[in-house]
């Protein structure tokens, strides 16, 4: 049979062909190449789409924390607080600019970081918080917020997988001190490679990136801060512009086949072996993945792949098993929930293009392997 890939790029660069070559052809034309007209549009237009007076566009979405934490003067004998299960550059860019990750558990039914975890692990030495928006549901933000506002520290959101997520109405990306966003190709908006965004309604903050995006120089050639080199390509901004009218409509082909996926799963013989994925009351989620967890995940992977069935595991190490993260002394045990979410979670297809019939081989190749 056909195999169902964990993800098709093509079905949605089809339609679109045309119209991106042209936008791609716009930029040649007009040979700017960096910053210029598309990038501004770009900016002001997902401003609009989170709801914050400020967008910045950015080489990606890692550099977009680690831009954050520099604008904001984070650096060597400082802690933030970082859930320990997350892509590897919600820890890794703290630890780029010098400072501490200091690592917490996470919450067991969302896998977004325990906010009552995070406010216990605040220290004198804490400067800031980065929750993740797992999977494309946001973390609970109310009481991280909450407490970030007592202790007089800031809040990164980690927003790279929820694009268009909102939480109690509010937009990812527009509730904290910044907000990071990446546009990798597989992700819901995803660019002809990498790039990244921060949103901001601080607009000394916005500026600071800007500047650090230029290697800190105001004017050209005279640097007020070092910086680096963080700028989004105006091909990116081009082709991002063309798919982001689209970004609703595929959110809500993801969200229909997430119901479409807990339907099956709930009327199949393995209803009481496969947690499906939680949705918290007042959130909506964008389903950049759709991850089961299941007994025995490697060997139902194994089986789905000798099926033609794509999956991914979205993480197999937590942060504080990591070799590189040693020195900071942390043991297997130190977090139960995450350490167990990493031995049981499996990514399926979810892309907007996934069709009913590849769904139901998707479960019933699940039961399949579990029976």
């Amino acid at each position: 049979m056909p195999s169902i890939p964990l993800l098709d790029l093509q079905g949605q660069y089809r339609p679109l062909r045309e119209e991106l070559l042209a936008a791609i052809t716009r930029v040649c034309d007009a040979q700017r190449f960096i910053g210029g007209p598309e990038v501004d549009a770009f900016e002001h237009e997902m401003a609009a789409l989170t709801g914050v007076p400020q967008a910045v566009g950015l080489s990606s979405g890692t550099d977009a924390l680690l831009v954050a934490l520099m604008a904001l003067g984070i650096g060597p004998g400082d802690e933030v607080i970082v859930p320990t299960f997350s892509f590897f550059a919600t820890a890794g860019c703290v630890s780029r600019v010098g400072a501490i990750p200091k690592l917490v558990d996470i919450d067991p039914r969302t896998y977004n970081i325990d906010p009552a975890l995070a406010a216990a692990a605040i220290t004198s030495r804490t400067r800031a918080i980065i929750p993740v928006h797992l999977y494309g549901q946001c973390a609970d933000m109310d009481p991280i917020l909450a407490t970030a506002n007592a202790a007089g520290i800031a809040v990164i959101e980690d927003a790279a997988q929820a694009i268009g997520a909102t939480y109690h109405g509010r937009q990812a990306g527009s509730m904290g001190t910044a907000g990071c966003f990446s546009f990798f190709p597989s992700k819901n908006l995803g660019g002809f490679g990498d790039g990244g965004l921060l949103t901001t309604s601080d607009e000394r903050l916005a500026h600071d990136v800007r500047l650090l995006c230029n290697h800190g120089a105001e004017p050209k050639y005279f640097h007020q801060r070092i910086g680096g080199n963080f700028r989004l390509d105006a091909l990116q901004a081009a082709v991002l512009r063309v798919k982001l009218p689209h970004l609703e409509g595929w959110t809500k082909a993801r969200r229909r086949n997430a119901d479409r996926y807990d339907g099956l799963f709930a009327q199949s013989t393995v209803a009481d072996r496969v947690g499906v994925p939680f949705r918290g009351p007042d959130k909506t989620h964008t389903f950049n993945q759709y991850a089961i967890r299941i007994p025995n995940r490697d060997a139902v992977r194994a089986a789905l792949d000798a099926s033609g069935i794509g999956t991914e595991i979205y993480y197999p190490v937590p942060f504080h098993l990591q070799a590189c993260f040693a020195p900071l002394g942390y043991r297997r045990g130190d977090f139960p929930v995450a350490e167990q979410v990493a031995a049981e979670t499996l990514a399926l297809p979810i892309y907007p293009e996934l069709t009913e019939s590849q769904q139901e081989r998707v479960v019933s190749a699940i039961a399949a392997a579990l029976g």
